[in-house]
């Protein structure tokens, strides 16, 4: 599997493109923010020869779904969350209007994943886990094969999502972390919503939240 990653919107946010051998790709949490952010992402799949078969939200926070509506007029394809999605996006608007940002009212989803149910896409699949504390909705998704996993704002490199808001839960988000994160291998290369990637042996050893061992 390839996996690119692209950065937009004013707060950052990194959207992933994950493509089997034939091109057939999934778009893992739309962050574009205008028009001209949006364009970047089509002639960046175009440039790679991609087709989108599949839109993905780790959650609903505003800068994760930005695009959602774009994407869904260029591509015909809704996303697929959490069911416990909607106070964010019915609130996206509202939320963006905090940071001095204005964006489209979001599309609902496509259908909803839960925790241990997968999602393919061409030759690839993907395991959603659930992992609430940052946002109710919070889902993760891995890859076996890759050993690779997104883990949107849950895990960071180096740090954990924020909790102080509303449907946040920092006991709740260490706890999910290392039930279902740390359980993954060592070797599992962490993609998160933002900044750089990390590796899960690295979070164990290293984030200051967990320092395993120390």
């Amino acid at each position: 599997m390839e996996i690119y990653r692209l950065i937009f919107s004013p707060i950052a946010v990194n959207t992933y493109i994950l493509a089997d051998k034939s091109g057939k790709c999934a778009v893992i949490d739309c962050g574009c923010f205008d028009d001209d952010e949006f364009e970047r992402l089509v002639e960046f799949m175009d440039s790679k020869n991609l087709q989108p078969h599949l839109l993905l939200n780790t959650h609903s926070h505003m800068d994760h779904i930005f695009g959602n509506k774009r994407f869904l007029g260029k591509y015909n394809l809704k996303p697929f969350c959490h069911s416990e999605e909607g106070m964010n996006r019915g609130n996206a608007i509202q939320y963006a209007g905090y940071f001095g940002l204005e964006m489209e009212d979001p599309p609902p989803p496509a259908g909803y994943l839960s925790d241990g149910e997968t999602v393919s896409f061409g030759s690839e699949t993907l395991l959603a886990l659930h992992v609430p504390g940052h946002a109710p909705e919070s889902l993760a998704f891995y890859s076996e094969k890759d050993k690779a996993v997104f883990t949107g704002d849950a895990l960071f490199a180096g740090s954990i999502g924020r909790s102080d808001i509303p449907g946040g839960d920092h006991l709740q988000l260490i706890q999910n972390i290392k039930r279902k994160l740390f359980v993954l291998p060592p070797d599992t290369i962490v993609y998160p919503g933002h900044g750089e990637t990390t590796t899960i042996e690295n979070e164990m050893k290293n984030n200051p939240y967990f320092r395993y061992g120390k």
